[in-house]
């Protein structure tokens, strides 16, 4: 597995348990000084995954995208007719 896959496979068991953890405060209360403990070190340690993921080398760069291969078949003419090329003027005109 690559870095990425792993932060990635980390992040999903994070929010797992997350959802996990909003389960079980929903059937004992979020009041106890137990249940209020599990929660902040739950969310610390979502934060200190995503500031992980942050600093992991090569990850924060953004992802070159996929190459669109142009095919060499010429364009319909009909797209370029009664059209004015921006900056370049109309046909008919001349530049100053």
């Amino acid at each position: 597995m690559s870095m990425h896959d792993d932060l990635t496979s980390v992040q999903r068991c994070i929010e797992d348990l997350v959802r996990s953890v909003g389960r079980l405060e929903q059937h004992l209360g979020s009041g106890g000084l137990e249940m209020r403990r599990v929660r902040t070190d739950t969310d610390h340690l979502r934060e200190s995954v995503a500031l992980l993921r942050e600093a992991a080398p090569g990850l924060s760069q953004p992802r070159r995208p996929d190459l669109v291969t142009i095919s060499d078949t010429p364009y319909d003419i009909s797209l370029w007719t009664d059209t004015d090329d921006e900056g370049l003027g109309a046909r008919d005109r001349h530049a100053p």
